[in-house]
């Protein structure tokens, strides 16, 4: 396992404590960590998946839009993020690993110490069938 900065170690223990699905990436894209919540949408736990370079995870999970058309990775709000290190959010369809369809809401958000330095990005997401 590589060495984290320490904001992104912090955020994957704030993740571990939620229940609320989280996916945590690297300045780079890599999908570093998802939580538990998250894997019981996605269909497969993270140790069975591992990292993902953001070409690998923004097409696993086959995100489409209302019209059934895929989305690009840089269509996805956590690639968005990356990119111009800021939040971004967007409701979507994705099929999980075990082919199950879900309609999720993400918002993502960059992880910026307080040195300033861009360490990566979390999307919080939820399945908009738990909605009330």
């Amino acid at each position: 396992m590589s060495a984290h900065e320490i904001e992104i170690i912090l955020s994957r223990q704030l993740a571990d404590s939620l229940t609320v699905p989280v996916f945590i990436v690297n300045p780079e894209g890599t999908l570093i960590f998802y939580n538990e919540p998250a894997e019981e949408i996605l269909g497969k736990k993270f140790e069975d998946t591992g990292p993902m370079p953001v070409n690998d995870w923004g097409t696993s999970f086959f995100p489409q839009d209302e019209d059934g058309k895929d989305l690009a990775p840089e269509e996805l709000p956590l690639v968005q993020t990356i990119k111009n290190k800021v939040p971004a959010h967007k409701t979507f369809w994705i099929k999980s690993l075990n082919g199950k369809y879900t309609k999720i809401s993400v918002t993502s958000i960059p992880i910026i110490g307080r040195s300033k330095k861009f360490s990566g990005a979390m999307a919080i997401f939820w399945d908009n069938n738990f909605i009330g």
